[in-house]
């Protein structure tokens, strides 16, 4: 493309007006351009003429304005696609050559002419960029989801709602909508009525309108104010919130004012606490000259300051785009072909593992089940009586035998984090699923009992009971010389006491192991209350205990064998039951020898508890590993599960205890009792310190056995890491975080004492142990993002402290932290525009994010997790990145995912693994 600046062949005359702003200008352009162009669509170019400065807002063709400016980038709607296509745009880059050559000269000539005009006095308003602009709109959105809040079906159903939930509030209100409920009629949430009442007063303040209450015709020009794409508008009507005696100026004291508002919509109790100093920082930054008021030009000020990492994000999208071409061919197969490609390959390449055990299990279980069915068919004596009944029920029985011996193995937890720990078989052996695995094998043993029970029940017992004379003689070894004539004489032997037993305590076992009774979703009254909760489902599983004891003497105890040696129930259950009572001895054992002191607890917002604790004698635990903790003082037998939040390299243990039930209720209730309100005057933070050699009697007791293995401690197998913490579920995180940080310190003092070593001729291996930071060789992860996403502000109090240290240590930016608060409305809403300036000053100016608290700047609203995967899969190409998960399920499926697409679609690999507990 030709550079107009060199060919220098236009003319221009243009007529300005007195003021710089409403400017025009006529230009005649070379022949060869207009040409050009006249083979295109008529151009609509929009100029922001200044007086020192030129700036192009829009360009578009005048018949395709409506649909200009698609904000996706392409590649976010290739990823998920099922099929990919490559398109055409000969005739839109055509266009685009032509309409930026036209664009240079527009410019050229409007900056020449502006430089001519320029006025003497400064400006203070910023230039509009387009990105600044396009930054400031998307920072002033008063609702969201409105279908853009321009022209078009979406803002048409848009005020269709608005308009049928205002009939419906109206309806016993003669036709007007009063004030309280403006937000709700608007789609606002209940946290955000006091907003949407100060919006309210705002737009009738425009209008004179006096009263309470507005008419329909009333509310729709409000919606179309409110959804007014001019920034102007926007800006205006933000500023007339603060400004409430509309004298075109903002005081400090409305400052704070609408700081409060903002903070009380966002659930931020540390931000609205401290109202008054924000409201100086804000008046100090944007009142330099301290006249005690601030204009709407500082706000716009402020406003078009928007990030400047437009040219990253371009050469990312470039980037991935390279990337993604790369993979897209035209093809021409068959569908069911391409699905095969595309969903079952993809998902034996994911699931590999899963696939084999679970081919391998129910290959055996099928084997079994055929053999018994054809041992018992060949019985001819009892086949010809009980038929295939007796050959399925048999069938099913040998099944379970099976079943009942595995489903205590996943359970194992010493033996399978020694496996993990200490041999290779990680590799194909997909121990982060044993509980999964757990739960399949429980869901076969209630299939198979259907199976043996009712095969019995309804089908051969029937057929043995109305069975002849004769051909009951062949039976009287197995039933006796009298034939039964009722159930009861089945039920009332040892087979049917033990049969109906374990049908019953099996019932109730995982009845309360379900979800819904586990974790409370079911509400019942007093006192079947007490049959939810974790403590119900944990006193319930060790009936265990019962079950096996009767399933043994069902074995023994069966009808038609009587041989010892093919009574297999004991042998089936032999290795597994020795082997997880051997756990159970090993884990009491270790839990009394290896006695814990209490250094600190501290009682934190959002009910956490955070319990520092002595290290053991020869205690070594990984990063990401958990531990079991029981407090006799809360129940001397329930043991529950946590996931260690130091680093292996410090010198306590400490773990994070969020109140979910009723043990963890019980426990914090406990510890508070000993702990005394923060020194700092901080609401809802207690905590009390204990030296190593301190008598504290006072404090409970507590026993920890692990540590336990679990998915996160291998990070360091990977060479990025992205690390998801769900509110409590960033405690695994939190220690892999700061076991990064030690790794790294410890690798770069190393390499000086390495370099220092040779340089004096000597060269010396520091030993390391398993609580130290590990070696070159273990430790592959030069690169960890870290994702912690919470509903409550005070959750940032919980891990302040080592987010503080990471960011102070980590001089090399191996680690990208980001803090996501869900209770703050996404950026770009008019709820949370006050606080993301007041952050940006804040930060700039302390280096504290004024919403966690922290050192790490705080993001508003969920993350977009795509993106995440997409600056990831740009930045690190043809690596392995390890996605580490924890917390609640919600966003498990929609992570997993993503994984698979990128892993699938570029050339970086992602994993994924989640916690389970």
């Amino acid at each position: 493309m030709e550079n107009p600046e060199e060919k220098g062949h236009h003319s221009d005359t243009a007529e300005l007006d007195g003021g710089g702003k409403n400017s025009t200008a006529h230009f005649s352009l070379p022949e060869t351009k207009t040409a050009a162009a006249a083979d295109d669509s008529v151009v609509e170019i929009t100029l922001d003429v200044r007086e020192d400065s030129v700036a192009v807002q829009s360009v578009k063709t005048v018949a395709a304005a409506a649909a200009a400016g698609e904000e996706q980038d392409s590649e976010l709607n290739i990823l998920p696609a099922k099929g990919m296509e490559k398109k055409s745009s000969s005739s839109g880059s055509s266009f685009a050559r032509n309409a930026s050559s036209t664009i240079r000269q527009v410019s050229l000539g409007m900056k020449r002419l502006a430089s001519v005009t320029r006025r003497r006095q400064p400006s203070r308003r910023l230039d509009r960029t387009e990105s600044a602009a396009t930054h400031a709109l998307n920072g002033l959105k008063f609702i969201n989801k409105t279908g853009g809040g321009g022209g078009g079906g979406g803002a048409a159903a848009a005020w269709a709602g608005v308009d049928q939930r205002f009939k419906k509030i109206t309806s016993t209100t003669n036709g007007l909508l009063p004030r309280s409920h403006f937000g709700e009629c608007i789609g606002m949430t209940e946290e955000s009525k006091e907003f949407a009442g100060e919006l309210f007063d705002t737009l009738a303040r425009r209008r004179h309108i006096a009263g309470d209450s507005i008419t329909n015709v009333q509310l729709k020009e409000f919606w179309d104010e409110i959804n007014d794409q001019s920034f102007d508008s926007r800006l205006q009507t933000f500023f007339d919130m603060v400004d409430k005696d509309a004298d075109g100026r903002i005081t400090e004291d409305e400052v704070r004012e609408i700081i409060t508002l903002s903070a009380c919509a966002n659930k931020l109790t540390n931000i609205q606490n401290q109202a008054d100093e924000y409201a100086r920082l804000i008046m100090e930054e944007l009142d330099p000259n301290n006249i005690g008021y601030i204009m709407i030009e500082n706000l716009e000020t402020l406003l078009l300051q928007g990030p400047g990492k437009s040219s990253l994000a371009s050469a990312s999208t470039r980037n991935l785009s390279k990337m993604l071409s790369e993979k897209l061919k035209v093809t021409k197969e068959h569908p069911l072909k391409m699905w095969c490609r595309d969903n079952f390959h993809y998902f034996l390449i994911d699931n590999w593992k899963r696939v084999w055990v679970m081919g391998l299990w129910i290959g055996v279980m099928g084997a079994l089940f055929g053999y018994k069915y054809v041992e018992y068919k060949r019985k001819d004596d009892v086949f010809e009586v009980m038929g295939h009944c007796v050959c399925m029920a048999k069938g099913a029985a040998e099944t379970l035998k099976l079943n009942m011996a595995l489903i205590l193995l996943p359970v194992c937890r010493n033996t399978i984090t020694w496996l993990r720990n200490k041999t290779r078989l990680g590799v194909a052996v997909p121990f982060d699923d044993n509980l999964n695995f757990h739960k399949v094998i429980a869901i076969a043993i209630a299939i198979g009992v259907g199976i043996h029970g009712i095969s019995h029940l309804s089908c051969d017992f029937p057929r043995l009971l109305n069975a002849s004379p004769e051909k009951y003689e062949p039976l009287e070894p197995y039933f006796g010389e009298n034939q039964p004539t009722s159930y009861g004489q089945f039920v009332k032997g040892w087979e049917g006491v033990t049969g109906i037993l374990m049908v019953i305590l099996m019932a109730i076992s995982f009845t309360l192991a379900s979800p819904w009774f586990r974790r409370n979703r079911v509400k019942l009254p007093k006192p079947l209350n007490k049959i939810t909760g974790f403590n119900a489902f944990w006193y319930s599983h060790h009936l265990f205990i019962i079950v096996y004891t009767l399933l043994i003497i069902h074995g023994i105890k069966l009808y038609l064998t009587h041989q010892w040696y093919k009574k297999t129930t004991w042998m089936y259950l032999a290795v597994p039951v020795a082997l997880y009572g051997g756990e159970r001895l090993f884990k009491a054992f270790r839990s009394r020898v290896k006695a814990v002191k209490i250094l600190k607890v501290a009682v934190f917002p959002g009910n956490v508890l955070s319990l520092h604790m002595s290290k053991p004698h020869g205690f070594e635990y990984k990063s990401g590993q958990y531990i079991f903790v029981n407090c006799a003082a809360v129940s001397p037998f329930e043991w529950h599960p946590f996931s260690i939040t130091s680093a292996p390299s410090d010198g306590y243990v400490s773990v994070h205890i969020r109140t979910l039930g009723d043990w963890t209720k019980q426990l914090k209730t406990t510890f508070t009792k000993v702990c005394q309100p923060s020194p700092t005057g901080k609401s809802g933070i207690r905590s009390v310190d204990y030296l190593e050699g301190e008598d504290n009697h006072n404090c409970p007791k507590v026993l920890i056995d692990g540590p336990y293995g679990a998915p996160t401690q291998d990070y360091k197998d990977y060479d990025v890491v992205l690390l998801v913490g769900l509110g409590i579920g960033a405690t695994p995180m939190i220690s892999v975080v700061k076991d990064i940080v030690n790794n790294m310190k410890a690798l770069d003092e190393a390499g000086e004492n390495e370099n220092a070593a040779l340089e004096g001729g000597t060269h010396k291996r520091k030993k390391t142990g398993s609580n130290s930071p590990s070696d070159k060789q273990d430790f592959k992860t030069r690169r960890a993002y870290f994702y912690w996403v919470t509903r409550e502000q005070g959750s940032f109090d919980w891990f302040k402290g080592v987010m503080n240290e990471v960011a102070e240590m980590d001089h090399k930016g191996v680690i990208e932290m980001h803090n996501y608060c869900t209770s703050v409305y996404e950026e770009g809403d008019a709820r949370s525009a006050l606080i993301a300036m007041l952050q940006s000053i804040n930060h700039a100016k302390n280096g504290v994010d004024v919403v966690s608290g922290t050192r790490v700047k705080s993001h508003f609203a969920k993350p977009n997790w795509r993106e995440v995967y997409k600056s990831i899969a740009v930045n690190h190409p043809n690596a392995r990145v390890g996605v580490f998960y924890c917390g609640a399920p919600p966003p498990v499926r929609e992570l997993r995912q993503l994984a698979s697409d990128f892993s699938h679609k570029t050339t970086t690999k992602f994993e994924f693994h989640k916690e389970n507990f």
